[in-house]
């Protein structure tokens, strides 16, 4: 199948700091980017009276987060399994069209925690091994992609399941400063395919196609499809694209602007769908883990 054109979003945009082309543009957004960014996790945390009605001043702390790092880590002392927090953060944050994906609970929430269902099971979020760097939905249609992300902490792991993360715009800049040849070939339309997925009654997902980066034509924000697993996906076959692929694994490996986080009840990460990974984990079965996630195809709007 080939590539299917995103109605909404160009492979690289003609202007701005995401053209090859402009490089005043770039010089000037990666010196700002550079100059805001986190050093520590401790500088995405906001702390929250109650996440489902946040304060002018806590939304405002929340923004400033996501317009440095695309991301910000709410705290609050609210515990409970409440699947309205996410969802009420979101609504605050502009967010209302949930990516109501087939493994997700029926309000189009999921409920990641270990499952023996055999149809969640055999999927790794739902298994307490680790999970390798990815953005949510790589696998979706363009009309489909996931833009924002809230990940809520209601019950952590007894050890383990923390998350790296790293900001898809500190992955574009670093690219760049590699080689401007890293980036065309990753924004190519068919850098990356997602093979056709089979369940019993035939083709239940079929194969797609599509570049790494894109930008969103309204908004001219920075869009990035990524998954380091090397079962069911192929990339493009050529030398830029394995290249490009090879320097980006690097980047996530050894990168310092690499955050790591550990989740604890009422908590939640906010952000751009931006590039994490999870680390395996081992809970009590007790207080089994448990966390709520919540995928958008709306871009945040806190600005």
């Amino acid at each position: 199948m080939s590539a299917v054109a995103d109605p909404v979003s160009t492979a690289l945009a003609a202007r701005g700091p995401y053209s090859l082309e402009d490089a005043d543009s770039y010089r000037g957004w990666r010196e700002r980017k550079l100059r805001g960014y986190p050093n520590t996790v401790e500088e995405l945390l906001v702390e929250v009276r109650d996440p489902r009605s946040l304060s002018r001043a806590e939304r405002s702390a929340l923004a400033d987060r996501c317009r440095r790092a695309n991301m910000a880590i709410y705290a609050s002392r609210i515990e409970a399994a409440d699947k309205d927090i996410p969802r009420s953060v979101g609504r605050q944050c502009g967010l209302h069209s949930l990516d109501s994906n087939w493994l997700a609970d029926d309000d189009g929430i999921s409920s990641i925690e270990l499952s023996a269902q055999p149809e969640r099971g055999e999927f790794i979020p739902y298994s307490n091994r680790p999970i390798s760097w990815h953005t949510d939905g790589y696998y979706n249609p363009p009309q489909r992609r996931v833009r924002s992300m809230i990940l809520h902490c209601v019950r952590p792991a007894v050890e383990g399941g923390e998350n790296a993360l790293l900001d898809h715009e500190l992955a574009y800049l670093l690219l760049r400063d590699q080689d401007p040849d890293h980036v065309r070939a990753l924004s190519a339309p068919d850098a990356m395919t997602i093979p056709a997925r089979f369940d019993e009654r035939g083709v239940a997902r079929e194969e797609q196609a599509g570049p790494v980066f894109s930008v969103h034509a309204d908004s001219g924000r920075l869009h990035m499809r990524y998954t380091a697993r090397t079962r069911s996906i192929r990339w493009r076959d050529d030398g830029r694209t394995r290249a490009a692929v090879a320097c980006l694994e690097t980047i996530l490996a050894s990168s310092q602007f690499v955050l790591t986080a550990r989740m604890r009840p009422g908590m939640g990460l906010l952000c751009a769908n931006v590039l994490h990974n999870r680390s395996g984990y081992s809970e009590d079965p007790e207080y089994p883990r448990l966390l709520y996630r919540a995928r958008y195809h709306d871009e945040l709007n806190l600005f």
